[in-house]
Formats: C-alpha cells, sequence, structure tokens
C-alpha cells in the first residue's frame, strides 16, 4: 500500500462528484487552499489502485505520500492539523471534543437520512425527507444567535453542514418560514469562495436557476 502511495508527490483525493461527504472534504481542502489533486470517479471506473489502497472499497480516498485515509471525519481532521491555517477546529480541548461531538450529530441526523432519500420505496424516501426538514427546523432558531453552528467562528461542522443545504433542492425539500435562519445561514456559506471552489460540475447545477 505505502508503495503505490509513495510514486506521488501531490496529494490525491479520490471522490464522486454528488455525494455531500466527499463535498465537505473538498470544502476543507478549498478552505485550506492545498494544492490538490482531485480525481472524480464513480461506481462503475473505480481504478483498480484505489482497491488496493483502499480496504472498504469505498471511493473518498485521502493520499498523502505514504498516508491512505479513507474516513471523511479522520480526513478532514487530518488536513486541518496538516494545514493549520486558516484553523477549523477550537484549539482548547474542551471545545474541539464539543465540535467533534455537533459533527456526530449531524452526520447520525442528517447524513444518514440523506442515505434513505433515493430509496426504491416510495414511502422511505418521503419519511427520510420529512425527517431531514423536520430535524433542520427544528435547529433553525440557533442560527439566529450566532453566523455558524453553535459558534462564532467557521469551523469542520460547517464544511459539513454546507452540502446538504446546497442540496436541498434537488432533494426535494422546501424549508418552512420558521427555518429563515437557516436559510440565511446557508446563505453565508455559499457565499465563501472556498465553498464555490469546492463545487464539481453537477454540483454547480443544483442551484443554477
Amino acid at each position: 500500500m505505502a508503495s503505490v502511495a509513495n510514486r506521488r508527490s501531490l496529494m490525491v483525493l479520490y471522490s464522486d462528484s454528488i455525494s455531500p461527504i466527499g463535498h465537505a472534504v473538498r470544502i476543507v481542502l478549498a478552505e485550506k487552499d492545498v494544492n490538490v489533486e482531485i480525481n472524480y470517479i464513480d461506481d462503475d471506473n473505480v481504478p483498480e489502485e484505489l482497491n488496493d489502497i483502499n480496504p472498504y472499497n469505498s471511493i473518498l480516498t485521502l493520499i498523502d505520500r505514504d498516508l491512505v485515509l479513507y474516513d471523511a471525519q479522520i480526513i478532514m481532521e487530518y488536513l486541518d492539523e496538516r494545514f493549520p491555517h486558516p484553523p477549523l477546529m477550537p484549539v482548547d480541548p474542551v471545545n474541539r471534543a464539543s465540535n467533534r461531538q455537533l459533527r456526530y450529530r449531524v452526520m447520525r441526523d442528517l447524513y444518514t437520512v440523506v442515505d434513505e432519500l433515493d430509496s426504491e420505496n416510495e414511502i422511505a424516501a418521503a419519511n427520510a425527507k420529512k425527517v431531514l426538514r423536520d430535524n433542520l427546523t427544528a435547529i433553525a432558531p440557533a442560527f439566529s444567535q450566532m453566523p455558524f453552528f453553535m459558534s462564532e467562528e467557521y469551523s469542520l461542522v460547517d464544511c459539513c453542514m454546507a452540502p446538504l443545504m446546497w442540496r436541498l433542492t434537488q432533494y426535494g425539500i422546501k424549508m418552512p418560514m420558521s427555518a429563515k435562519p437557516l436559510q440565511q445561514y446557508a446563505d453565508r456559506l455559499f457565499e465563501r469562495k472556498a465553498f464555490q471552489t469546492s463545487l464539481s460540475e453537477i454540483e454547480k447545477e443544483y442551484n443554477a436557476a
């Protein structure tokens, strides 16, 4: 595995062009302005090299010389430590733990629901859409208090939230008026230069209108 990775002098990311969690990793790379080679692939054109270095046969994979990472949260924290400016994690242990906990909740409460949206079972897909909408509506008031997710500073939590918010129209989810603070929060995320840089060609079309 190391010999394959060592042949590369430039950091490489394998990602599909539509997955929200892959998009989150690309947002972190863009925020850090990392010189990285991004290879967009899908399940039908997975290179043999990727199967050799990723034991789970998943697409999202970061290669940095002899290091190979394939968990999104580990990749994002590695990038934040490897490229410390601008920081996307708090410095002190208590707030770092809080940041990790918030990301865990975003993944558990929101991302797992997204996986059900494409279900062939129409009832399951409709329920997933409702759960996602309700969960987002429930947290909307918090964004009237702080500019970012439970914080005055942009962090890895926001990197995880931005792809979901960008895809709401694609998911067929219309938020209620009571969620206006959430939409304003999303607009702040979308205005960031790094967010625009992170978009794949397909993702750019999601809100083209």
